[in-house]
């Protein structure tokens, strides 16, 4: 007679599930046991639970699909925790299943005791405890389509022992929607959003992660509105490619014109951004266009607020503006967008074939000359984060995965498993600093017993930049930051990973490209500047209170790769 953990496992391959990223354990048998008996679903051994949420949150994002992480009871599922708060801010549909202790010893105080079901209220929209058979399928179907109807996380707790009983309703059929709904604001809002930008001298674009899928829409915008186009760091990969309008980025790890192009305007417009860093808005003449209500006017003061897919309403307000024929505001800030970057690249360019230790941003751009161009690349936080905002080139088919909001550490090679399993024919790129490859390394272990051909570039710089960074900002000596230098190229051929060790500059595209080629798992292992630090331009005393502050009304000065060659040809555009 099937269980309830045999029901589990079939309403998961009703909805298209193909994997459980977990480890085996005490509570997860009968669920594990369950997937060894069924077609079309497999159980993917980690070493960590953590890596097993991250890799289900690459591969919703990837896919767009529901992705599974499990963990056993106490410590198995607590560890699933920091990657499900990486999944539930990025918006990825992933359902989490916490195994708990035997029902009858809930609350005795028993060996791994927990309670799931408080642990994970505040990282899913769905977090229920299933403690009758009775309850199956319906509460998971539930949980499924809470997590795919609204992007994020659902856990659902199951002790083990009731994971072994007898199921007791028919499983039936069922499917999981999860193509996100498109919505078209009201005509009153509309009507009002044209009015402001008809009204308006000098419009500006802001761009985020709400712009995938509008790059036509936002381009046809901005050419009836002769606006410059910025973008927030989750919103590059989607509107800075084929964009004769763009003018940077904003934020932390910003660049170009865009802060300056946000502060002249005489209106903003928010398209598809829940953009953090409220001291970078200028808190007046802004309105904001977001398909979640909840994201309206939370980082700033908006004379008007419409919720509304980015590409229906910009299709339904064009009929609507009015052609501008004053091109001078867009001529000016794509002026000195091409100067702020022609300003800064010099210095990393200069020499850099024979700069030792090496720089960072060499070994970057070459990485985005020598990847596929539809490469997913999976980006550590810190100064890895930095080097592929600045030098991996979107183009629309290339993705960039990384904890762009929640900001943990050691994301980018557990990302990589999800990503890479979601799509096997697919070249994978790890950007992964030292920092966040020693946190998680034993996934490398997870990559040879697999043999997923990720290839893992290793800027290893031995030291944590950007807590370094965040230190010197705030007029503090750096301190606990810079470590030995670990030789990662060994410890990978150690398990049985193709390896290369690379110290000298002029072996960097030699040393990618012989990774990126490699058939099966490759690391390469970059020795790089540890000084090499993207320092703000201007720190004033007032702004010595902490990072974000540091930074503030400023952009970081970096390298920017290709970006200067792409500001120089838009250039082309501007009247002489």
């Amino acid at each position: 007679m099937p269980t309830v953990a045999d029901q589990f496992i079939e309403v998961l391959a009703q909805a298209g599930v193909e994997r459980v990223y977990g480890i085996v354990g005490d509570s997860l048998n009968p669920v594990v046991d369950a997937v060894r008996r069924t077609e079309g679903i497999e159980w993917v051994h980690v070493r960590h639970e953590e890596a097993a949420a991250f890799a289900a949150s690459a591969e919703a994002q990837i896919t767009g699909r529901l992705a599974v992480c499990a963990g056993s009871s106490g410590p198995g599922n607590l560890h699933l925790i920091n990657g499900l708060y990486d999944a539930h801010r990025s918006g990825a549909p992933v359902l989490a299943l916490a195994s708990q202790i035997p029902s009858e010893q809930l609350g005795t105080g028993f060996f791994q005791e927990t309670h799931p079901e408080e642990l994970f209220d505040e990282c899913s929209h769905f977090c229920e405890l299933l403690s009758q058979p009775e309850q199956m399928p319906r509460l998971l179907r539930s949980a499924m389509q809470t997590a795919a109807g609204r992007r994020g996380v659902s856990v659902l707790v199951l002790p083990g022992d009731i994971a072994h009983k007898p199921s007791v309703n028919p499983t039936g059929h069922g499917a999981v929607h999860c193509e996100p709904p498109t919505v078209v604001p009201p005509d009153s809002q509309v009507h009002r959003l044209a009015e402001a930008l008809n009204s308006a001298e000098r419009v500006m674009l802001f761009c985020g992660i709400g712009t995938r899928g509008a790059h036509d829409e936002v381009m046809r915008l901005a050419d009836v509105l002769n606006a410059p186009i910025g973008h927030a760091l989750r919103g590059k990969e989607w509107i800075q490619y084929d964009n004769s309008y763009d003018v940077g980025m904003s934020g932390l790890l910003g660049y170009g014109a865009c802060y300056e192009a946000t502060q002249r305007a005489d209106l903003l417009v928010l398209l598809g951004t829940d953009f953090p860093y409220d001291n970078f808005l200028p808190q007046a003449n802004t309105v904001q266009v977001d398909i979640e209500a909840a994201h309206l006017g939370r980082r700033t003061v908006l004379d008007l607020a419409v919720q509304g897919d980015v590409g229906e309403t910009i299709r339904a307000v064009l009929p609507h503006v009015e052609r501008k024929t004053d091109r001078s505001f867009l001529d000016r800030m794509l002026r000195e967008h091409a100067d702020a970057l022609e300003q800064v690249v010099e210095a990393y360019t200069r020499d850099v074939e024979s700069h030792v230790p090496i720089h960072p941003e060499y070994a970057a751009d070459a990485l985005d000359d020598l990847a596929a161009d539809d490469a997913v690349f999976t980006v550590d936080t810190g100064m890895c984060n930095v080097w592929s905002a600045r030098y991996i080139t979107p183009n629309g088919r290339r993705r960039v995965l990384g904890s762009f909001v929640h900001g943990s550490m050691a994301n980018a090679l557990p990302q990589a498993i999800g990503a890479q399993l979601a799509d096997p024919q697919r070249q994978v790129v790890t950007m992964a600093g030292d920092g966040g490859l020693s946190m998680l390394m034993g996934e490398l272990l997870t990559l040879r017993t697999r043999n997923l051909p990720v290839k893992v570039v290793v800027f290893n710089n031995a030291s944590l930049g950007m807590v370094k960074l965040e230190m010197l900002v705030d007029g503090l000596p750096d301190f606990g930051t810079d470590h030995e230098t670990v030789d990662f190229a060994a410890i990978a051929a150690a398990v049985g990973i193709h390896s290369v060790r690379v110290d000298d500059p002029r072996h960097v595209r030699e040393g990618l490209a012989d990774v990126l080629n490699h058939p099966g798992p490759a690391l390469l292992d970059l020795v790089t500047d540890r000084n090499a630090l993207s320092l703000p331009p201007h720190v004033t005393g007032s702004q010595v209170k902490g990072f974000a502050l540091a930074v503030s009304r400023t952009v970081l000065a970096g390298g920017v790769g290709k970006m200067v060659r792409l500001a120089r040809s838009n250039l082309r555009n501007i009247p002489r």
